[in-house]
């Protein structure tokens, strides 16, 4: 499911997550798509986002503590203040991302790709960030 140039409200984006969770079941539904979407300062804490399609999202202030984000493709997203507390980046694509002021405390990010990335201010503290 695809939404483009326009601001999403939290009833289409539950509707995405939940055709998302569908997906990752092989139970039908459609595969998460926020490709150049307008997310700023949503809240998508503790979403399972597997391999979900972020790219060129802005996502700025939003809430993705604790998310599951594996696979997830994120390249050139903005996540400028975002909060990704927790958040399980394992073998997520985060080349070219904004993440100024970004917390990613505690994060696991093994195998993600940062090349490129903006990290000025990012908090990493407890992150592992193994490759």
């Amino acid at each position: 499911m695809t939404i483009q140039d326009m601001k999403t409200n939290s009833n289409k984006i539950s509707e995405i997550i939940r055709l998302h969770a569908l997906w990752l079941a092989k139970d039908g539904g459609a595969k998460a798509n926020f490709l150049t979407v307008n997310l700023r300062g949503v809240n998508l804490s503790n979403a399972d986002l597997r391999d979900a399609d972020l790219r060129n999202a802005d996502l700025r202030n939003a809430n993705l503590s604790y998310a599951s984000l594996c696979g997830a493709d994120l390249r050139y997203a903005i996540l400028i203040g975002a909060d990704l507390q927790g958040a399980d980046l394992q073998g997520a694509d985060l080349r070219y991302t904004i993440l100024i002021g970004a917390d990613l405390q505690g994060a696991d990010r093994i195998g993600a790709d940062l090349g490129c990335a903006r990290l000025n201010g990012a908090c990493l503290n407890g992150a592992r960030l193994d490759k």
